[in-house]
């Protein structure tokens, strides 16, 4: 619903869908063409545009949609899209950073299971 230029099978050879030649709209340019510096994730010493940053895996689609839909109606503008992009992937790539650093549950005492209550209740020292 959000991109409405994306129906890459429609456009014609001689480019007869109106006078504009490239399939985007402008608002979908900007964004492509507007880069960020992020010092996050796999981002982090590269220039990435605002288009790639809310398509990667550090924007879930829901915010994504949302966040599109509300500058192409006007409602953000490109500032505001700059840094609700920014802070989103800062915060995903530092979140799946501090994941892979402390696993949740302790690796070497994975013999004793507190949660296993449900046939008898098991001392949770060993014997």
């Amino acid at each position: 619903v959000t991109v409405k230029s994306s129906n890459k099978d429609t456009v014609t050879a001689a480019g007869e869908e109106g006078d504009d030649s490239s399939k985007e709209e402008p608002w979908e340019t900007t964004l492509k063409t507007t880069v960020v510096d992020i010092e996050a994730g796999e981002f982090q010493g590269h220039k990435v545009s605002l288009w790639d940053l809310l398509h990667s895996q550090y924007i879930p689609e829901e915010n994504r949609k949302e966040v599109l839909e509300l500058y192409e109606a006007g409602e953000l503008t490109l500032e505001q899209v700059k840094t609700i992009v920014s802070t989103i992937v800062t915060r995903a790539a530092a979140a799946a950073a501090a994941e892979r650093a402390e696993p949740a549950a302790p690796v070497n005492g994975a013999r004793a299971e507190p949660v296993a209550t449900e046939a008898e209740p098991t001392p949770l020292h060993g014997d």
